[in-house]
This record gives C-alpha cells, sequence and structure tokens, in this order.
C-alpha cells in the first residue's frame, strides 16, 4: 500500500462552521452530503447540520461515501482536562462507532486562556504542565483500547489550545509510544503553531494516523503571529486557511514526506471558512490535492 491508495475525505466545516456560527446561512445537512459526494470525495467528517447513528449510516452509504471521522473536542483548562471531558470522549467514541465511522478525532477545545496566543505561543503563552498530558495520555489509550476493530483514535493538535507549539506536540507524542492511539496530523494548524509538517511526519512517522490537509494565508499568518490579531477567531474570520494551493503550506512536500513513510489512511481536505463558495473551496481543495497525488505516482 502507499500514498496512491490513500482515501480522500472531506471535513464539511467550510458550509457550517462549527464554532463561528454567524459566518454564513446554515446549510441543510443533505445539501452538503450531496455536494461532498458530487464533487468526488470518499468520505466526511461529521458536522454541524448532520443527522446521527443510523440515519447517518444510511444517508453516507445512499451517496457512496465512508464516515471517515468525528471530531471530539473536550474541554480544558489551565491544569488539565477539565469537568466530563472523559464522558463526553467515551459518547463520542459511541456516537462514531453506531454510525459504522472510522476515526475519533481528538482535541482539546480552543478558547480560553490560549485564544489570544494563537500562532505565537513562543512569546510567552502559559503552558501545561506535565500531569496534564500524562491525563490526556490515558485518555487516548483508554479510547484506543475499548475501540472496535477498524476504528482508529488520533489526537489533533490544535491552534488556540494547550497543545499547538511543536514542543506541546512532542510532550504528547512521546507518550503515545505505548498506547494504541496515535496524532492527526493537520498541517494547517501545525504551520500555525510554528511548526514544519514536513518535518512532523518524518519525525512521527507510524504515530500519523490521519491527516487534515489545508493551506494557510501567509499574510493573515503573518498578522496572527504579530498579535495585530485579538484571537485566532478573528484569524479564521479573516479567511487564514485559504484555498488548498494558494497558501504557504508545502503540500509536495507533505505528500512526498507521507509517501516515504508508507501513509495510505485518510487524507480529510479542509478549510475552516472561504470568500469562496463552500462547495466551490472545497473543489479547488479536491482537486488541487488530486492533481498533487498524481504529480507525485509519476
Amino acid at each position: 500500500m502507499s500514498l496512491a491508495d490513500a482515501p480522500v475525505g472531506c471535513v464539511p466545516i467550510v458550509w457550517n462552521n462549527a464554532d463561528l456560527l454567524d459566518l454564513l446561512p446554515e446549510t441543510p445537512g443533505d445539501v452538503v452530503l450531496d455536494e461532498i459526494a458530487r464533487i468526488g470525495f470518499a468520505g466526511a467528517q461529521h458536522g454541524r447540520g448532520l443527522p446521527e447513528g443510523e440515519v447517518l449510516r444510511a444517508a453516507l452509504a445512499q451517496r457512496g461515501l465512508r464516515f471517515a471521522e468525528l471530531y471530539s473536542a473536550l474541554p480544558s483548562g489551565p491544569d488539565g482536562l477539565v469537568g466530563r471531558a472523559a464522558d463526553l470522549a467515551r459518547r463520542d467514541l459511541a456516537r462514531l462507532t453506531v454510525a459504522g465511522g472510522e476515526v475519533l478525532v481528538v482535541a482539546l477545545d480552543g478558547g480560553g486562556e490560549r485564544d489570544r496566543w494563537a500562532g505565537r505561543v513562543a512569546d510567552g503563552a502559559p503552558r501545561w504542565p506535565q500531569h496534564a498530558f500524562e491525563e490526556l495520555t490515558r485518555l487516548l489509550d483508554e479510547l484506543a483500547g475499548a475501540a472496535p476493530d477498524g476504528v482508529t483514535v488520533a489526537f489533533h493538535p490544535h491552534s488556540a489550545t494547550w497543545i499547538e507549539a511543536p514542543d506541546e506536540v512532542e510532550a504528547l507524542a512521546d507518550r503515545l509510544g505505548n498506547t494504541g492511539a496515535g496524532l492527526c496530523l493537520d498541517v494547517g494548524h501545525s504551520l500555525v503553531g510554528g511548526g514544519d509538517p514536513v518535518e512532523a511526519v518524518g519525525r512521527y512517522r507510524e504515530l500519523v494516523k490521519h491527516v487534515h490537509v489545508k493551506d494557510v494565508d501567509p499574510a493573515v499568518l503573518a498578522l496572527l503571529q504579530a498579535g495585530e490579531m485579538p484571537d485566532f477567531g478573528a484569524a479564521v474570520r479573516e479567511r487564514i486557511f485559504t484555498e488548498l494551493g494558494n497558501g504557504a503550506l508545502d503540500l509536495g512536500g507533505v505528500l512526498s514526506a507521507l509517501d516515504r513513510i508508507g501513509y495510505d489512511r485518510w487524507l480529510m481536505v479542509e478549510q475552516d471558512s472561504s470568500w469562496l463558495p463552500p462547495a466551490e473551496a472545497a473543489a479547488v481543495g479536491r482537486r488541487v490535492l488530486g492533481y498533487a497525488m498524481r504529480e507525485l505516482g509519476r
């Protein structure tokens, strides 16, 4: 198996942003799935407005789509996970499983103390203590152990959360080797956090179990890193994540690095917001990624 065998899926956030509800009028879930299928994706992440359980399973099957992933954002604070974070993660694993899903993507909920530090953690952002990483690792190990055959658990480092910068990703990755969980490498958030996604693929290798493919507008990123935006939400409103092939991402380098490690899992095209109509932006991402994969195979 090789990267040429990797299925390409879509994250529907470009239609219905899960955090900034006022970006666009909500698109009905059936329209979102129709467009994802029409554009030529093999699967979809669960998103705002989509059904649950057997209804979701049937809706996807009707369109020839797979349930690629469910995103589980866990509440957290300066000292680690808070509230019913573990129960929420277990609930989301059950939601994924009952609908025939394949990957549980676990992340920390954004905002809070780290929101205004997005893109510039090294400038003095508050940091998680070591025991918080240990607690999260235990939960990820538990989830991976409870997951049925064919279901993967992967943690997603994310801007404006407690695991964003390269050293924070490293702190968690160092603990994942003895668990059944891995990493969801979001190459766009890697860039925002000051990382090099090509280097990250080579560094983490078999821990990379899921990939979000997204590009970053360098002009908006520069403003965020300079502290000229109030928070990460403002950067999303300014379309920090741009159409694939239109920003700072070394897409060919990322794909070559994934090919070298024999990656053949999901490649999820994602764009949190766009100046283009959502379906048009998603279609650009699908075509640019398809072209880059064909070029890699030559």
